[in-house]
C-alpha cells in the first residue's frame, strides 16, 4: 500500500504482543456489494507478479469465491481505485500509508486484515557495507510520506545521515541535519532499485526488491520489523467502510492468513524477510485512527 509525532508513540499504541493473535473465521458466502455482485471480488496489488497470488486465487476458487488480482505499477494508484469502485479491496500498504491517504483525500478505506511486516532495506551495487559509502555521496529513498519516512530512519541508523530531534514517522528530507554523511534525493518508490547504478545506494521497498533482481548480500541494512516500532508498518488489506464486515471479505483474509502454500509464498517472495502477522483487526483499526490523528495534529 503512504506524518509522525515520534515512532514510539504510535507504537506503543498497540501492544506488539497482540501482532500474532489469531483473527476470527468469516463465513463462505458470496458477497452481494459493490464489485463482487457479479461474483468476483477484484483485489487491487502492488506485483501481481509474485506467485502466491495464483496460489491464493485457486484457495479462494477452492472456498467459493472468485478473486480477479489487480495489479498496479505505483503505490499511489490502488486506494483511490477502491475508493472510486474500481477495487472490492486491496492489499499493498501499511498503516501508515493509509493513514497518510485518509487524511490527504479525506476518505474513509479500512483495515480488514493483517498480513506481513516487511523490513525496509538499504541497497547498493556499488558497496557492500554502509560505512564503506563515502562522504558526499547520494542516496535514494521513496518520495511518499511515509515510506520516506521510514526509509530516513533507516538511513539515521545506518549512520549516513542524521536527523532533527532524532527523527520520527514524519521526517522529511528537510530534517536532515547539514553535517550528514551522505546527501539525500527523494524519487518515486518503483524508481528506487532502477535508479540505483546512479547512486551510492538506495532504499528499496519489498516489493520492488524480488523483481528487480537484488540480492540479500547486496542489503547494507535495514529496520527490524520484530521491534514494537514496527506496529505501524503492519501491511493490510483495505476496504471501504461500508464493507469492513463483509463476510466474504473477511474470508478471503482467512484465507490468506491460514492457507500454508500462500503463506509459504508471501516468505518466499520477500526472501524470507517478511514476518507474518495475524493482527486483531480491532487493534489495526485502533493504530489506523491514532495514526490520522497525529497526522492531523502535525500539519
Amino acid at each position: 500500500m503512504s506524518k509522525k509525532k515520534t515512532l514510539a508513540a504510535l507504537a506503543l499504541a498497540v501492544p506488539l504482543a497482540l501482532l500474532f493473535s489469531a483473527c476470527a473465521s468469516g463465513t463462505t458466502n458470496p458477497s452481494s456489494s459493490d464489485g463482487a455482485a457479479s461474483g468476483t471480488v477484484r483485489i487491487g496489488v502492488v506485483g501481481a507478479g509474485d506467485p502466491y497470488w495464483e496460489t491464493y486465487t485457486k484457495a479462494a476458487a477452492a472456498a467459493g469465491i472468485t478473486v480477479d488480482i489487480v495489479n498496479f505499477d505505483s503505490y499511489d494508484q490502488p486506494n483511490p481505485a477502491l475508493s472510486a469502485g474500481e477495487l472490492d479491496l486491496n492489499q499493498f500498504q501499511h498503516i501508515i500509508y493509509l493513514a497518510t491517504y485518509n487524511v490527504a483525500a479525506n476518505d474513509d478505506l479500512q483495515p480488514i486484515g493483517a498480513t506481513a511486516i516487511y523490513p525496509l532495506g538499504l541497497y547498493s551495487t556499488k558497496y557492500k557495507t554502509a560505512a564503506d559509502i563515502p562522504s558526499g555521496e547520494t542516496v535514494a529513498v521513496p518520495n511518499d510520506e511515509s515510506n520516506q519516512a521510514r526509509a530516513l530512519l533507516v538511513l539515521q541508523s545506518a549512520g549516513l545521515i542524521s536527523l532533527k530531534d532524532g527523527g520520527s514517522i514524519f521526517s522529511t528530507v528537510a530534517d536532515i541535519e547539514p553535517s550528514s554523511k551522505v546527501k539525500v534525493q527523494a524519487v518515486a518508490a518503483d524508481f528506487t532499485a532502477s535508479s540505483l547504478p546512479d547512486y551510492a545506494g538506495a532504499v528499496v521497498n519489498n516489493d520492488f526488491v524480488a523483481k528487480s533482481g537484488l540480492t540479500d548480500d547486496q542489503r547494507l541494512a535495514q529496520d527490524d520489523p520484530t521491534s514494537a516500532s514496527a506496529f505501524p508498518y503492519v501491511n493490510i488489506f483495505a476496504a471501504k467502510k461500508k464493507d469492513a464486515d463483509n463476510p466474504t471479505y473477511k474470508k478471503l483474509v482467512d484465507i490468506y492468513q491460514q492457507t500454508k502454500d500462500v503463506q509459504d509464498g508471501v516468505l518466499k517472495a520477500s526472501g524470507g524477510s517478511a514476518v507474518l502477522v495475524t493482527t486483531p483487526v480491532s487493534d489495526l483499526v485502533a493504530s489506523l485512527t491514532k495514526t490520522e490523528d497525529e497526522i492531523r495534529a502535525h500539519k
